[in-house]
């Protein structure tokens, strides 16, 4: 099979393995009380952000938050105020730490004082791990939301971005029922959380109705059933086919139910699988209108097994999940939407009980799930921004408890692998302590997933939240407009080829041999476009020094049939190490045929004032759509416009296009104004006057191309973002500024 049709294939099933997978871990078993560990003296220390929850032979580390009974949380309690049993037994704590998260206060984010709201968002800076402070995901269960509860979801949503994201936070927001829309990558760009938010919308394929609970009445079909009822009543004849026919149609409609909470449970075990690889504890904020674990006192059999699955995936990947209910307050008794006319008494009685029961069962799940992962359940409250505020102060700090197993805890029995429950006890009174419930049998080191295929590897890479730093990448992407292609698409792949392993050939030349696989999301999660390419590099002696400290760039050209934000992502494979890289960006396509100002993709790249040369800067859509896809070198690749690294000795040269432009009527000629800005850590270091731009009148005036210099010698070593606003005098209020940015780095 082909590498291309392999990655078709493994993209289209992974969500699907992750959803309906087997059980990874057996039922629980009974096992006898283990004995007494030999003591072990207390240790305090600082702990290894990697090492929030540890099951291991030698040791058992779990974390813990404490709060008084206001809320408050504790953080100066000491080994001696814990204790902590395990399957009733107590253990003695060998390891104890608190671990303080930091966290940034809102900076003051400035405004580009506008009338168009793209023009006043902040370009948003690139984080690097080290920079991240915490990691949520945001889950939309739109497989069970109602039209409601949808609504306010996207108003919490917004507020969370508008108002409580801080700097340094790396956030997703995914929606269970978007299929490989659970790839999405954790980004600070709200841009991108912004397209996301766009696409959360009542899924009328779901499970959820207009609001929470269907009103109460006789359909047309019941009203036939009940006459009929009566009439074989009055008879004596009520046969027993009749209430089987009944008893299955609310199978069928319990069925339907635990297949959309078995879809749920999957998409947030293939989001808690993303989130195994990142440092520290996460957190997972689930809106939903419930999952059952049982219905009429009967255990849902595959919603249980996905729940035991998830919630043990997520206790060794030190991830929690708080749940909130977005129905908010419910009212179960009888409402204004309801219509008794043709219900006896007794039938009024029996469906205002099942309403009951039903937000009972619903909650449960959601309940459960919380609590088994040290999270907690926000139910009963139309507020559901206190629910995320409080899952974000929970991330202040946590403690961690530490001690040495006994052997039974992780030998199996008769071939089963026991769950250990654990309990966590605060001596000092008016305290509550939230933790881990519990943990299977099966050390960290066998829970890891088995040697993965090349092709398997590459799809990881490809979801990965973080580029891969195995085979250093940089990925730039520029959107255009040619009125002959349409809208495109054109993304620069630099290549570090110091990484790559090269084997000699018999007249001495070097060789590689390289998979470079590269997958296009459209906003609601589906691929659009997708390849997996191999490549066989030959270099000679001659050329090998110059050829690895270039690098190699990769031009890919991609038609865009439909205006809208996308996703790209790459991944690179090494043959002959099996080394990774991986880079993502996401870009916005405007549509430039609603005739509104609109400024393409911006192109920098840097020049030696010493020589006094300018690298060309190729912005031309009908000179790029000519390009084909292939590997393409430059002689200074990091001054150009794929890598974008220069020194403070250099100058920059960008260049942009600007569509759309109106034209005055007398003149025939435009009135165009634009400013520069310079960003460094989301503030502003430099901002140019806005001057008004001279334009040469014998270019195309519907595809104006323009640009500037700008010169770095008063800039120190980092990263900044080069901000172009521009403004149309004679368009329309409404719409007549425009921007677009283009980051860079400044290195000695």
């Amino acid at each position: 099979m082909k590498l291309r049709s392999l990655l078709s294939v493994a993209l289209s099933l992974l969500f699907l393995i992750s959803t309906f997978a087997k059980p990874q871990t057996e039922k629980p078993k009974d096992n006898p009380p283990p004995s007494q560990s030999e003591k072990t003296p207390v240790q305090t220390h600082p702990a290894e952000q990697e090492d929030v929850v540890k099951l291991g032979v030698t040791l058992v580390q779990v974390d813990a938050v404490v709060t008084d009974k206001n809320g408050k949380y504790i953080n100066d309690l000491k080994p001696e105020d814990f204790e902590i049993y395990e399957d009733g037994r107590k253990q003695q704590i060998t390891n104890f730490s608190y671990v303080a998260i930091a966290t940034k206060a809102p900076a003051k984010i400035e405004s580009n004082k506008t009338d168009n709201k793209n023009a006043a968002i902040i370009p948003p800076t690139r984080l690097r791990p080290e920079q991240v402070g915490r990691t949520i995901a945001l889950v939309v269960d739109d497989l069970s939301l109602s039209f409601e509860s949808t609504h306010h979801v996207r108003q919490t949503l917004k507020k969370f971005v508008d108002q409580q994201m801080q700097p340094g936070d790396l956030v997703a927001i995914i929606r269970t029922g978007a299929g490989m829309g659970a790839l999405q990558q954790f980004t600070s760009d709200k841009r991108q959380l912004y397209a996301a938010i766009e696409r959360v919308r009542w899924n009328m394929n779901g499970a959820g109705g207009i609001s929470a609970f269907a009103p109460i009445e006789q359909t047309p079909e019941e009203q036939a059933q009940q006459t009929l009822n009566r009439e074989r009543e009055a008879r004596g004849t009520r046969s027993a086919n009749d209430e089987q026919r009944e008893r299955r149609s609310g199978d069928i409609d319990q069925f339907r139910e635990e297949i959309f909470s078995v879809g749920t449970l999957g998409a947030l075990n293939f989001i808690v699988r993303g989130l195994r690889d990142l440092p520290g504890r996460k957190s997972v904020i689930l809106f939903s209108d419930g999952i059952s674990l049982f219905t009429r006192g009967e255990n849902n059999i595959r919603v249980v097994e996905a729940m035991r699955r998830l919630t043990d995936l997520a206790n060794r990947a030190a991830v929690v999940v708080y749940t909130i209910d977005a129905r908010g307050l419910v009212v179960t008794g009888p409402t204004a939407a309801d219509n008794f006319n043709g219900l006896s008494q007794q039938e009024v009685s029996n469906r205002l009980q099942e309403r009951d029961d039903k937000l009972f069962e619903s909650q449960q799940g959601l309940n459960y799930l919380a609590y088994q992962t040290g999270g907690f359940f926000l139910r009963n409250s139309n507020d559901l921004t206190k629910g995320v505020t409080r899952a974000l102060e929970d991330q202040q700090g946590y403690y961690l408890l530490g001690y040495i197993p006994q052997d039974s805890t992780f030998k199996p029995v008769a071939g089963r692998r026991a769950f250990h429950k654990l309990t966590i006890k605060v001596k000092r009174p008016d305290l509550s302590v939230r933790y881990r419930t519990g943990f299977y049998g099966i050390p960290d080191v066998e829970a890891k997933p088995a040697s993965r295929t090349p092709e398997q590897r590459i799809v990881s890479a490809l979801i990965s939240p973080f580029a891969s730093g195995d085979v250093p990448l940089r990925l730039t992407s520029l959107f255009g407009y040619d009125e002959k292609i349409g809208h495109f698409m054109r993304s620069l792949l630099h290549i570090d080829t110091r990484a790559l392993k090269y084997t000699e050939e018999a007249n001495g030349n070097k060789k590689a041999v390289v998979d470079i696989a590269a997958v296009t999301f459209k906003d609601d999660g589906k691929p659009i476009d997708q390849f997996l390419r191999s490549y066989a590099i030959g270099v000679t002696q001659l050329n090998f020094e110059r050829f690895t400290k270039q690098g190699l760039i990769y031009s890919i050209i991609l038609p865009v049939k439909k205006p809208g934000a996308y996703q790209l992502r790459v991944a690179v494979r090494d043959e002959n190490s099996g080394l990774l890289g991986s880079a993502n960006q996401f870009i916005e396509v405007p549509d430039v045929k609603k005739g509104r100002l609109t400024v393409s993709g911006i192109t920098a790249q840097g020049y030696s004032a010493a020589n006094a040369r300018a690298a060309a800067a190729n912005t031309d859509p009908a000179l790029l759509a000519k390009e084909s896809a292939q590997v393409l070198t430059e002689d200074h690749p990091q001054w150009g416009p794929a890598l974008r690294r220069f020194e403070n000795s250099m100058e920059l040269s960008y260049s942009f296009l600007i569509y759309n432009a109106r034209l005055d009527d007398k003149t025939r000629q435009p009135q165009i104004e634009a400013q520069v800005i310079l960003w460094k850590d989301g503030t502003a270091i430099y901002r140019g006057h806005p001057a008004m731009l001279d334009i040469d009148p014998s270019q195309d005036l519907k595809r104006i191309l323009t640009g500037g210099r700008l010169n770095f010698t008063k800039l120190d070593v980092g990263e900044y973002v080069l901000q172009v606003l521009v403004t149309d005098k004679l368009a329309k209020e409404k719409y007549r500024t425009a921007t677009q940015w283009v980051d860079f780095e400044i290195v000695k």
